[in-house]
């Protein structure tokens, strides 16, 4: 097999935990009672409800439409009746406006889901509205909505088409396991995109840790003009940006897009739900999560119907013991929570309980210098005096040293033996950044609509 190697500076190996899980199947999750359907669960505007309390709905039936160009509409996973419109806990730790719907458990198919026998049939601006009708966004964790991506603006040309299946997060099997099992939608699903795009040629990064989900794609895309790179197993590799980096050898500016490096990303995981949108006409309502951690009684990967409350999946993994700590999504980039009462959503990549040991709760200690952070920043910057200027409320100059630049990988916290709060500090610094470019642009607005005025 004739594949090249690549790799980027910085970053950290970390204690990957994979083997958990690694070995497992795939299994079906039984269906829940009910599911919960946050309007946000993507990057832009929220959806709007489209159905009322006590509306009987359909398996793969549209609930929530579109709130903009840059939204999507959410699909029923389940068939039943609408029990509630309401604010329910979102994973975010907020209260978000939810359509609650009871599972009937008839799974009774809604009549718009049919296959199509040739998409080469279609336009790509046909395939883009399949797409967005479909409900898909990206499903590595950013949530942006794939139509978006896909709509290149005039004047710029994709010159690497990159699939990306690093999974570099400690824990997560999900794009292995797909891989492993879904490889010739997933290559079709590629080839669609490449459709769309105006494309002949595509690039798939795969991590040296992978190897049978490396032979395997391998085998599913002989026929196809494919370059396929194994990458050097670290964190963050599959960062947009440094998969950018290792394959095209093009860095994307700081505040650029990878469009503007003539770069288009997609997850694996999305790319799957492209297939199965254009292919088998069926919406985005089910995804693979990763349940792991000491802290879990049987971890397991498990085909999950979007809107299942992450309780019902604890139960069918024999609940939790020891735990410590509760994150949705990844121990680098998720987040904490302090319930499982929330719906698995669209980019709920993994659900992990960890234990006392491996949550590593050691309190943070004074700095020694040591710029093992700076060594490990996969973007170069310093993340100490990040840090530093954010406790000190100077966000004046952690813009000066680049806080926006900051991928929030958690590399540098992972490496500090002073366990400083680095990453949440640098967040802080972040949004007060956002904040105060927010507050001066809508004051240059006002003042230029007084002086139209005058």
């Amino acid at each position: 097999m004739d594949m090249k190697r690549a790799t980027f500076k910085g970053g950290a190996h970390l204690r990957y935990n994979k083997e958990l899980t690694s070995g497992l199947p795939i299994i079906k999750s039984t269906p829940p009672k009910e599911v919960i359907f946050p309007v946000s669960m993507h990057l832009g505007a929220p959806s709007k409800p489209i159905v009322a309390v006590g509306e009987q709905v359909k398996l793969g039936q549209k609930i929530a439409e579109p709130g903009g160009f840059v939204s999507v509409p959410i699909h029923s996973s389940v068939s039943g009746e609408v029990v509630a419109i309401e604010p329910r806990i979102h994973p975010n730790g907020q209260r978000v406006l939810s359509i609650v719907i009871k599972n009937d458990e008839q799974e009774t198919m809604d009549e718009s889901i049919r296959p199509r026998e040739n998409y080469k049939d279609l336009s790509g601006k046909e395939i883009l509205h399949l797409i967005q009708d479909a409900g898909i966004v990206g499903m590595g964790g950013a949530t942006f909505p794939t139509h978006v991506k896909l709509s290149i603006p005039e004047g710029k040309k994709v010159e690497y088409l990159i699939l990306n299946v690093a999974e570099c997060e400690a824990y997560l099997t999900n794009d292995d396991a797909l891989m492993q099992r879904n490889a010739e939608e997933i290559i079709r699903g590629l080839e669609i995109v490449m459709h769309v795009l105006g494309v002949d040629k595509a690039y798939i990064g795969i991590e040296d840790n992978k190897p049978q989900a490396i032979q395997t794609m391998y085998e599913s895309a002989k026929h196809l003009n494919i370059e396929m790179y194994s990458l050097k197993t670290k964190y963050p590799q599959g960062s947009e940006k440094h998969i950018i980096k290792a394959i095209a050898k093009r860095e994307v500016p700081s505040g650029k897009l990878p469009i503007d490096v003539g770069c288009v990303v997609f997850n694996v995981a999305t790319i799957k739900a492209i297939h199965d949108a254009v292919i088998c006409g069926m919406p985005l309502i089910e995804r693979v999560v990763t349940i792991t951690g000491c802290g879990i009684t049987e971890p397991r990967r498990m085909d999950v119907k979007i809107g299942t409350p992450i309780e019902h999946l604890l139960e069918q993994c024999g609940g939790f013991h020891d735990a410590e700590k509760f994150i949705i999504g990844g121990p680098m980039m998720g987040f904490a929570h302090y319930s499982s009462d929330i719906p698995v959503l669209k980019g709920g990549s993994g659900i992990l309980l960890l234990s006392a040991e491996e949550a590593d709760l050691a309190p943070p200690k004074d700095c020694i210098r040591c710029a093992r952070c700076v060594d490990a920043c996969p973007m170069g910057l310093m993340p100490l005096m990040l840090s530093n200027t954010s406790e000190k409320g100077d966000f004046d100059k952690a813009e000066e040293y680049h806080a926006l630049d900051c991928i929030e990988c958690g590399a540098c916290a992972y490496v500090c033996p002073a366990k400083r709060m680095l990453v949440s500090n640098i967040r802080v610094a972040k949004k007060e950044i956002l904040v105060k470019r927010k507050q001066q642009a809508e004051k240059k607005e006002a003042e230029k609509v007084k002086g139209g005025n005058n």
